[in-house]
């Protein structure tokens, strides 16, 4: 089904079919109709040599300086060429794509003044397969993501490098094999490209998709580790969390309780402990304060998809031009520290039940690393290691980006958002995640194969697609490849499709 981007409308969701599954977009008629009208005003102010910031004058510390009408046609190609300065290996094709969808998402709105043929280009290339080839770094997330735009900007002049159908290629023989004509750059165009916070805020759009879904397995997760060690179910009751208040508490609550219905736990026929370690009893406060944190994320994120990231901004109904910091990625690249640190916070408590299952001490009568044969065989303990390596990696990562700017074109630009690197520590996080996750994943289905009860029938369902990919450990052998498989399995969703066809969404 096409996505049409009219400037309101777009979400977390839309933008992940767009990105990842090559789902057509369409810019609305009246979003179209708005793009004329704007760059019919600017027109008329270029002619009547009115002066706009970065469309007659120079940008950033060159503000001042007033172009001529000669200067005026050259500058965008400049603008693009100083701007194209980014480093290291192209970003994957799924963040780019996002990226194109949120700019002309932007334009949209009618308040950019670039020609419509630059949007247009920017709905043919995503339809068409053209993606621009984009370096990871070289954003500070203000004035916008102006390196990795501008190599999307590139192609608009026929040059720069482009994906396509799996071949890396010169921008213009991309453009001619996918028979999309070069629109060039004209007064407005390339900055009204480039000048917004949109690679940034793309990624962090998946990124929070991704969380998501991750949250919900580290519930399934925990719902199994839970079984595995005989925990008392009361903490996990609905109606503990509603007189608190939490939204995200109460959904991680329902979320794990669904996961044990049918479970011996809840029926009463296991004896259990008054009360559980903090590990376990407090997973919903925890979890749950995550969940809230990405819910936040979420809202300023498309709130940022579907406002006007821009600088100067058009106000055709009023015959304005206003300057300004629309750009400015700190609304998104603060929340989305915050969800780094959420992740990262979920990984450590995951760890915490992982060293209960393994460790004969807590673990409620489960052989001491998951193994029958102590002391001749190590069964799991090495698996902690891995998860511990990992965490410390995330805690480092989970320093916040969003108040480390440093000062760029001669203090002009003297506070930048730094999102980028937000979106880039985001990844690696979540990469880090899989793992820690499947790690947990591998040690709870381990210790259930060492009880002898009913489970709950979202761990049942759980354990199952865990052991379609990973077989007992019965004596050791390289752990390797099994944390390697848990790892993809958790990313690719496997177990949280088998749990909800089975006990419902998890939120």
């Amino acid at each position: 089904m096409t996505i049409v981007l009219d400037g309101q409308s777009l979400t977390v969701e839309k933008l992940e079919r767009i990105a990842r599954h090559g789902e057509e977009v369409a810019l609305h008629p009246e979003a179209l109709e708005r793009i004329k009208v704007c760059r019919r005003m600017l027109e008329e102010k270029v002619a009547a040599h009115e002066i706009m910031y970065g469309v007659n004058t120079g940008i950033g510390e060159f503000s001042e300086v007033v172009l001529t009408d000669e200067q005026v046609e050259n500058f965008q190609r400049y603008l693009i060429y100083n701007h194209a300065a980014g480093i290291g290996e192209p970003l994957s094709e799924e963040y780019v794509r996002a990226a194109m969808a949120g700019r002309i998402n932007v334009h949209a709105h009618g308040n950019s003044g670039c020609r419509p043929e630059i949007t247009l280009t920017l709905v043919e290339m995503l339809n068409r397969g053209v993606t621009p080839v984009v370096c990871e770094k070289g954003s500070v997330g203000a004035s916008g993501d102006l390196a990795p735009m501008s190599q999307i900007a590139l192609l608009l002049m026929g040059e720069g490098e482009a994906f396509y159908r799996g071949e890396r290629l010169p921008g213009k023989a991309a453009l001619d094999k996918a028979a999309i004509p070069v629109p060039g750059l004209q007064a407005r165009d390339g900055l009204a490209t480039i000048n917004g916070s949109n690679v940034l805020t793309a990624m962090s759009a998946l990124h929070l998709y991704d969380m998501n879904r991750w949250l919900k397995q580290a519930e399934i997760a925990c719902a199994m580790s839970l079984e595995a060690l005989l925990a008392n179910m009361k903490p996990y009751d609905e109606r503990l969390h509603r007189v608190r208040g939490f939204a995200g508490a109460i959904r991680s609550a329902n979320a794990i309780s669904r996961c044990l219905a049918g479970s011996d736990l809840v029926t009463g026929k296991v004896k259990v402990k008054v009360q559980d370690a903090y590990s376990m009893r407090s997973t919903p406060q925890v979890i749950g304060a995550a969940h809230d944190a990405i819910a936040y994320a979420k809202v300023q994120v498309e709130t940022e998809l579907n406002g006007v990231g821009d600088n100067p901004i058009f106000l055709p109904e009023e015959n304005l031009t206003l300057t300004g910091a629309n750009f400015q990625g700190t609304p998104v690249s603060l929340p989305m520290d915050l969800a780094g640190v959420a992740i990262t916070m979920v990984c450590v408590l995951a760890e915490r039940r992982f060293n209960r299952l393994t460790n004969p001490a807590l673990s409620v009568g489960l052989p001491p690393f998951l193994t029958k044969g102590a002391g001749m065989m190590s069964g799991m303990m090495l698996s902690q290691y891995t998860a511990d390596m990992l965490i410390v990696e995330q805690r480092i990562l989970s320093a916040p980006a969003s108040i480390q700017s440093i000062p760029a074109a001669a203090d002009q630009e003297d506070f930048v958002s730094m999102g980028m690197n937000t979106a880039l520590k985001n990844r690696q996080i979540l990469d880090n995640a899989y793992g820690v996750l499947g790690i947990e994943f591998m040690g709870a289905a381990q210790a259930l194969d060492f009880r002898d009860f009913t489970p709950g029938r979202g761990v049942a369902a759980a354990r199952e697609v865990v052991r379609r990919h990973v077989a007992h450990l019965d004596v050791d052998r390289p752990l390797y490849s099994d944390h390697n498989t848990m790892k993809a399995l958790v990313k690719s969703g496997e177990i949280l499709e088998a749990v909800e066809s089975v006990v419902g969404s998890l939120g």
